[in-house]
């Protein structure tokens, strides 16, 4: 069974970005929290429109969540201006992801350097079981050698506050 534990902050949501985006028509808009164990959780609901095949979500979108929990794991440990991208990304389906119901998404920072960090991040049912999880290294870098001419606090530019204290 899921632990309940405090939140301690919440995160930016993108303009854009297919899990976090508020503008994006057809994306999670996922919401992220840093906890106070030093992860990040974001409750999210895919739709039948994420679906692979009847009742499951396509294991891409799945591996999608898990990628963006990477980072959002970095942020949680340092702050949104810690920027990285993927090197690498090892992901296990252990059962197929639903959509139209609750999950929960977790990450964690379990190693790091001033220049690579690696993260697990997890995919969990209403119920706590484990659906899906993720092993992930990334690269750290600045902003200007990800996306040039890109304004980050422009594009990363909403934060919605609410009245969630635990997840």
């Amino acid at each position: 069974m899921w632990e309940k534990k405090k939140v301690t902050g919440k995160q930016r949501n993108s303009k854009m970005c297919f899990v976090c985006g508020l503008d994006n028509p057809i994306g999670l808009k996922a919401q992220f929290y840093n906890m106070e164990d030093g992860s990040v959780l974001t409750p999210f609901r895919y739709t039948e429109n994420n679906q692979s095949f009847p009742q499951r979500v396509h294991g891409g979108l799945v591996a999608t969540m898990l990628d963006e929990l990477g980072l959002r794991a970095l942020w949680a440990k340092y702050s949104e201006e810690t920027l990285g991208v993927t090197m690498s990304m090892e992901v296990k389906l252990r059962k197929p992801v639903p959509y139209n119901e609750d999950l929960i998404g977790r990450g964690v920072v379990e190693r790091d350097s001033p220049q690579f960090a690696t993260m697990k991040a997890e995919i969990f049912d209403g119920k706590g079981s484990l659906l899906a999880e993720a092993v992930l290294k990334y690269i750290k870098m600045d902003v200007e050698k990800i996306a040039q001419g890109i304004s980050f606090h422009e594009e990363m530019c909403y934060l919605i506050e609410d009245d969630i204290r635990e997840l």
